[in-house]
């Protein structure tokens, strides 16, 4: 029983490897976004893990920038890219407009976004933005933010005119005095505070939501064990983070060719301590979508909770089984 048991599992291993091996041969490259928000991806980028990892099977890695969540679903949704980094909330509006997401790693819980105004600005409470013209990035973290914030003063958006911008274009229109406020992000928001005092007037961590990675369900589907190796390689740059933050700060400056000080500000509020995606991340996603279904931004219809499961995937976490 012994001999046919021990047959049995390396008949299984050997198909196993077969198929890793044959979903890694019908790749020649893989597309994974890098972004100034995701500090571990930046990690991740700078050490060639991905080149390491996939050199044997003569596949390359093509890194392409994301300026914000909006644009990395864009990419997903266009096929333009395999993996793309965005802020979970962000995810589920895409999931529930149509695209096929899958969030299937965490790479960060930052508080990496607030409401900001100029240091001369008589604006310190959200009900000041009552007639208030506020920059913002449709579709991203911020914009969730700037929703719900608005939402708690008993504010609508009609309240206010949000001026449609990429994120660092919005924080330029803040400085320049285009607009009265903006919904910021980090590291340009860290940048804005140290270099230039603008001021964080509202800030509420727990409405920030996770950084996670995501993949579409074709790809998910079809290269199971590509996915796998994808988030292994995320996890070793995560753990050098830990390890080395000299390294993380250093990879972060590189990119976003900020000073050490407002890096230090980013890294400050950036919690990497976890990575594997589940109940928490379910929890504050549809906490986030029901948030922004009361507040008329998603149908009254969308079943909240059931597209929050389906775009959380924690089928490829380190360590599990399938």
């Amino acid at each position: 029983m012994g001999v046919f048991r021990s047959a049995v599992i390396g008949v299984v291993a050997a198909f196993g490897f077969g198929l890793a091996s044959a979903q890694a041969a019908d790749l020649s490259e893989i597309r994974i976004d890098w972004a100034t928000y995701n500090p571990v991806g930046l990690l991740l980028k700078k050490e060639g893990l991905l080149e390491k990892e996939f050199a044997k099977d003569n596949i390359s890695i093509r890194w392409v920038q994301s300026a914000g969540s909006n644009k990395a679903l864009e990419f997903l949704n266009a096929g333009s890219i395999d993996f793309g980094s965005t802020a979970g909330a962000a995810a589920l509006i895409a999931r529930v407009n149509g695209n096929p997401v899958k969030s299937i790693y965490v790479f960060s819980r930052p508080e990496w976004t607030a409401l900001v105004t100029r240091a001369d600005s008589p604006i310190s409470t959200v009900q000041d933005l009552k007639g208030k013209t506020i920059a913002v990035t449709r579709g991203t973290d911020p914009h969730i933010f700037l929703v719900r914030a608005l939402a708690d003063a008993g504010l609508k958006q009609t309240d206010v005119k949000l001026v449609l911008l990429q994120h660092a274009d919005g924080k330029l229109a803040l400085l320049r005095g285009d607009v009265d406020a903006w919904a910021g992000l980090d590291p340009l928001m860290a940048a804005a505070e140290v270099e230039d005092k603008a001021k964080l007037f509202y800030r509420k961590p727990e409405n920030n939501s996770w950084g996670v990675l995501n993949t579409t369900e074709t790809f998910a589907t079809e290269h199971p064990d590509i996915v796998k190796r994808v988030i292994a390689a995320y996890e070793q740059a995560r753990a050098d983070a830990i390890a080395n933050p000299t390294a993380l700060k250093a990879a972060l400056v590189e990119a976003a060719k900020l000073p050490d000080e407002v890096i230090a500000k980013q890294l400050e509020r950036t919690d990497i301590s976890q990575s594997t995606i589940g109940d928490p991340q379910r929890d504050t996603i549809s906490k986030a979508g029901l948030a922004l279904q009361s507040a008329g931004v998603l149908a009254a219809d969308v079943d909240i909770q059931k597209v929050t499961n389906e775009l959380i995937d924690d089928r490829f976490a380190v360590g599990k089984t399938q």
